[in-house]
C-alpha cells in the first residue's frame, strides 16, 4: 500500500532522524521507519558516525543515510534499543551528539533501551520514561522516573517500552504532529491489529517459568550494562558539577 498523502499540500517538511549502531535491535528502528516514513513531507535519515554498512543485532545490515557530524539539526531525534546500547553509554561521540541534537529537537523519542542513551545524555533527568522491563531500574541512575507503560510522553520526550512498543510510540507520535485521523489511516494502512497467540509479553502476564528463563538468558549482559550504566551516570552528574 502506498504511503498515505498528505491532507495539507503546504505541510513544512519535518526532518527526522533515527540513530543506527551496531548491534541494535532491527524492529526497534524499523517499527517507527514504518510508521513516520509515511507522514507528509517526512525525511527520514539513519544517521550513525560513518555512511558504512552497520550490522545489527542478528545480522542484519542497514546503511546509514547520514553521519552525525552532518546534522546539526532535528525535528525529531529517535534512539533505538539493544545489546549495542551498551558499549555506547560511555561513547562520548555518540553521547554528545545525542544531547546536541536532543537540546533543540522538537521531539526526542527512544524506543526500548534506547532511553538509557537519552538518559546518559541528560535529556530525561526528573522525567519520567519507559524502557525494556529488564532495564527499567537503570532509568533512575540518570535521575529519571521509571515508568511502566508503553510509552511515557513527558515535555518534549517520549520513550517507549521494549522492542514492539515503537510502533505504538510512533502512532501516537504521528498523531501529535498532523492529528489523530492522519495517525489511524496509517495503522490502518500497516495493519496494526496485534493479536498475539499468547499473553506473554510482559513481566506481570508472562508464565513465570518463562520469565525466569528469560532473567537468566539476559544476566551476564544486564550485569555489563549495569556497571556502564554507573559509569555513565558518574560523569553525567561530574559535568553537571563542573
Amino acid at each position: 500500500m502506498s504511503p498515505v498523502t498528505n491532507p495539507v499540500e503546504t505541510s513544512p517538511e519535518i526532518h527526522i532522524g533515527l540513530l543506527l549502531f551496531p548491534q541494535l535491535t532491527v524492529l526497534d528502528l524499523i517499527g517507527p521507519y514504518e510508521v513516520l516514513s509515511r507522514l507528509p513531507n517526512a525525511k527520514l535519515d539513519l544517521i550513525w558516525h560513518n555512511l558504512e554498512p552497520v550490522r545489527t543485532e542478528h545480522g542484519l545490515s542497514l546503511t546509514p543515510t547520514a553521519t552525525c557530524d552532518q546534522i546539526t539539526a532535528l525535528d525529531v531525534l529517535c534512539v533505538p534499543g539493544g545489546f549495542g546500547v551498551t558499549p555506547l553509554l560511555n561513547h562520548a561521540p555518540t553521547i554528545e551528539f545525542i544531547r546536541r541534537v536532543g537540546q533543540s529537537a522538537r521531539y526526542v523519542t527512544s524506543v526500548c533501551t534506547g532511553a538509557l542513551l537519552l538518559g546518559a545524555a541528560g535529556l530525561l533527568h526528573g522525567r519520567r520514561a519507559a524502557t525494556h522491563w529488564a532495564s527499567m531500574d537503570m532509568l533512575a541512575s540518570f535521575g529519571a522516573i521509571p515508568t511502566d507503560e508503553r510509552f511515557v510522553h513527558d515535555g518534549p520526550v517520549i520513550t517507549g517500552g521494549g522492542v514492539t512498543a515503537g510502533i505504538d510510540f510512533a502512532l501516537y507520535l504521528a498523531a501529535q504532529l498532523y492529528g489523530r485521523e492522519l495517525a489511524e489511516l496509517i495503522q490502518l494502512a500497516i495493519e496494526y491489529n496485534p493479536a498475539p497467540p499468547f499473553d506473554a509479553g510482559h513481566p506481570s502476564r508472562a508464565p513465570s517459568v518463562c520469565l525466569k528463563t528469560a532473567r537468566e538468558r539476559v544476566a551476564q549482559a544486564q550485569a555489563k550494562r549495569r556497571v556502564e550504566v554507573q559509569k555513565a551516570a558518574g560523569k553525567l552528574v561530574a559535568s553537571t558539577q563542573a
